[in-house]
C-alpha cells in the first residue's frame, strides 16, 4: 500500500477507535487499538508497514513529549523533582542493571550485553497509557504528576543505556566512567538546547505579535507545532539527547505564555492543535504497535528450539521481575522522599502499600520501547548477525503487551481499594482563585474620583447603573453569560420609545464593555497568581479557557450591539458618541 494511503488509513482507525473507546469503557483505548492493528495485519494479505525506527522516533516522539512538558503541571514538576529524578534515572540503573542480569541468567543463549540493551528497552514508562487506562478512576493527582514527570524523563535516560549497550555489542568494550561522561553530556546538553529553543522561540514570537497583535495567530500554532521537531533534530545532530531537548521546549514556552494573556485566538487554537495531534499521534502510535505485532511474533516462533509456551514464560517472567523491581525501588528508594513530600505539603496523599502498589502497576511500557527495540541493528560491525536481536524484540513487545494487560486489570482494581482522598488542592485551589478573581473584577468596577469628574453626569449614572449590576452578579458568584439571557432582555428592552430605546441601546453597550473590562480583570489576576505559584498549570487553563470563551462571545455580542446603536466599530466607550 501505498505510504500516504497507509498514513490515512491509520489516522482515521486512530479517530475510530477514539470513538469506540467511549462506548466501550471496559477496555483501554490502546489495548483496542493494538488488538485493531493486529488484526488487519495478521493475514498472509493483511497490511503490512515496513517500521523504521529513526522515522518513527522523529515524527511521533517529540511533538508528544513536547506536548506533555508543555502540558505538566511545573509547580509540581519541581516540588516533587526528588522523587521523579529517583525513578526517572535511579530506577532506569537499578533496572538495566538487575533485570540485565536475570535476563542473561534466564536465556543463557543472549550475551549480557545484550540482555543489558533489552533491560535499557523495556525501562522507559509510558504515561499516555496509564492516563488512558486510569481515566476516571481516581488516580491521586499528585502521584499522577509524578507519574508524568517519570516518563518525561526516563525516554532519555533509558535510550541513552541503550546506545552504551548496543555499543559494548558491538565493539566489546565498556567503560563506566564514559558512560556517566557521555549521559551528563547528552541529558545537560538536550536540556540546555531545548531551553534555548524554546526562549529563543518565544523570544522571536513576543517581538512579532507585539507588532502584529492576535493577526498572526494561526502562523504562531503552525510554527509551535514545528517546534519539537526542531528541538530534536538539532539536539541529535549535536549528538544530544533530541528527546529532552523537546521536553526542555516544551517546558520554556510554557514558562513564556504566563508572559502572552491578552493573546486569546493564539491560545485557543493551540490549545485546539494540541489535542488533535495528540489523538492523533497516540492512537497511530498503539496501532502501528498492533501492526507490527505478527512479524515480531512469527519470527522467534519460527526459530528451532524455541516452543511458544516457553517465549510467553519468558515474557512474563521478565514483566513480573520488571514489576517487582519498581516496587522494591518504590519502597526503599522513593517512600521516604515521597512521605517527605507529603510531610511538606507537596503531596495531598500520603505514601501507602496500596498507593506503591498503584504505582507499580502504573509501570506501563509502551511506543518509546517499540521503537527502542527495533532501533537495534541487524548487523554487528564484522557483517555478523547481531545475537538475539529477534529474541530482543520480541520479549520487549510482549513486555508491552504484558504491562498493558496487567495495569489494565490490576490498576482499577486497586484504586478502588485506595482510601477516600480528602478534596484536592488544585480544586481549593481553584475555587478561592475564583473567588478573589471576583474580587479582582469587583474592585475595576469601582469609579474614581477623577473619572467622576472628568466625565459627564449621565454617563457617570449610566456607568454606575451598570457598575451595580455586574457588582450584584459577582456577589451571587454567577458566571458571566452564563446563559445568554441578558441578551433576551435587552432585545425585548429595545422596542421601546426612540430617546428610550438609543438609551437602553448606549448602556447595553456600556455594560458589555464593561464585562470584558472585567474579564481582563480576572484574567491577570490569574496569571499573578500562577505566577506567585499560588495555582497551577493545570488551574491556569482551565480557568482562563473559561475567560476566553466569555470575552469571545461578549466581543460578538459587543459587535452586534454597536451596530444596533448605530456607533462605529472601535471599542471606545459609548459615551464618546
Amino acid at each position: 500500500m501505498h505510504a500516504v494511503e497507509t498514513v490515512l488509513l491509520v489516522l482515521l482507525l486512530g479517530a475510530l477507535t477514539g470513538i469506540v473507546a467511549r462506548y466501550i469503557r471496559a477496555i483501554p483505548l490502546p489495548l483496542i487499538q493494538i488488538a485493531l492493528g493486529a488484526l488487519i495485519a495478521w493475514p498472509q494479505a493483511g497490511l503490512h508497514i515496513a517500521f523504521d525506527p529513526e522515522l518513527f522516533l522523529l515524527l511521533f516522539i517529540p511533538p508528544l513529549l513536547f506536548a506533555d512538558g508543555w502540558r505538566i503541571p511545573k509547580r509540581e514538576f519541581f516540588a516533587l523533582a526528588k522523587p521523579i529524578l529517583l525513578l526517572a534515572l535511579g530506577l532506569v540503573l537499578f533496572t538495566v542493571l538487575g533485570l540485565g542480569y536475570l535476563i542473561h541468567w534466564m536465556i543463557p543463549e543472549i550475551p549480557l550485553t545484550v540482555a543489558f540493551a533489552l533491560a535499557a528497552v523495556i525501562s522507559p514508562t509510558d504515561a499516555v497509557a496509564v492516563s488512558a487506562i486510569t481515566r476516571n478512576l481516581g488516580m491521586p493527582e499528585k502521584t499522577m504528576h509524578v507519574l508524568e514527570g517519570e516518563s518525561l524523563l526516563n525516554d532519555a535516560s533509558g535510550l541513552v543505556a541503550l546506545k552504551f549497550a548496543i555499543a559494548a555489542t558491538l565493539t566489546g568494550m565498556f567503560s563506566w566512567g564514559e558512560v556517566a561522561k557521555e549521559f551528563t553530556w547528552m541529558a545537560v546538553g538536550g536540556l540546555v538546547v531545548g531551553t534555548l529553543i524554546g526562549w529563543g522561540f518565544s523570544h522571536a514570537r513576543g517581538t512579532i505579535t507585539r507588532r502584529l497583535g492576535d493577526v498572526a495567530a494561526t502562523q504562531m500554532v503552525l510554527l509551535l507545532v514545528l517546534l519539537p521537531f526542531a528541538a530534536y533534530i538539532v539536539g541529535e545532530k549535536i549528538g544530544v539527547s533530541g528527546i529532552l531537548a523537546a521536553v526542555a521546549a516544551g517546558i520554556a514556552t510554557n514558562f513564556a505564555d504566563l508572559e502572552r494573556s491578552s493573546y486569546i485566538s493564539e491560545r485557543l487554537q493551540t490549545e485546539g492543535t494540541w489535542s488533535m495531534v495528540e489523538a492523533a499521534f497516540n492512537g497511530a502510535i498503539f496501532l502501528l504497535l498492533g501492526l507490527q505485532l505478527p512479524s515480531i511474533i512469527g519470527v522467534p516462533l519460527h526459530q528451532a528450539g524455541h516452543d511458544w509456551w516457553i517465549l510467553v514464560g519468558y515474557v512474563a517472567a521478565i514483566s513480573f521481575a520488571l514489576l517487582l523491581m519498581r516496587w522494591i525501588w518504590l519502597v526503599l528508594g522513593v517512600h521516604g522522599s515521597l512521605l517527605r513530600a507529603h510531610r511538606q505539603g507537596k503531596m495531598s496523599e500520603r505514601p501507602s502499600p496500596l498507593l506503591n502498589l498503584a504505582t507499580t502497576l502504573a509501570g506501563i511500557r509502551g511506543a518509546v520501547t517499540l521503537a527502542g527495540a527495533l532501533s537495534v541493528p541487524m548487523l554487528l560491525n564484522n557483517g555478523q548477525p547481531f545475537p538475539g536481536r529477534d529474541m530482543l524484540v520480541f520479549l520487549a513487545t510482549g513486555t508491552i503487551l504484558f504491562t498493558l494487560v496487567i495495569g489494565a486489570v490490576g490498576l482499577p482494581i486497586v484504586l478502588r481499594h485506595l482510601p477516600p482522598h480528602e478534596e484536592s488542592p488544585t480544586v481549593r485551589e481553584e475555587r478561592l482563585a475564583r473567588e478573589q478573581a471576583c474580587m479582582a473584577a469587583m474592585a475595576k468596577l469601582t469609579l474614581s474620583e477623577e473619572e467622576v469628574l472628568r466625565r459627564d453626569p449621565e454617563w457617570v449614572a449610566m456607568r454606575q447603573e451598570v457598575n451595580g449590576h455586574l457588582t450584584q452578579e459577582y456577589r451571587n458568584r454567577i458566571q458571566l453569560l452564563d446563559d445568554g439571557s441578558g441578551a433576551a432582555q435587552s432585545i425585548e428592552l429595545l422596542r421601546e420609545a426612540p430617546e428610550v430605546v438609543r438609551q437602553r441601546k448606549l448602556r447595553y453597550v456600556m455594560e458589555i464593555e464593561t464585562r470584558i473590562e472585567c474579564i481582563h480583570a480576572e484574567r491577570d489576576f490569574y496569571y499573578a497568581e500562577r505566577q506567585a505559584h499560588r495555582i497551577n498549570d493545570e488551574s491556569l487553563r482551565s480557568l482562563v479557557s473559561e475567560l476566553d470563551m466569555q470575552e469571545i462571545a461578549m466581543r460578538k455580542r459587543l459587535a452586534v450591539a454597536r451596530r444596533a446603536a448605530g456607533l462605529p466599530k472601535s471599542e471606545t466607550s459609548a459615551h464618546q458618541h
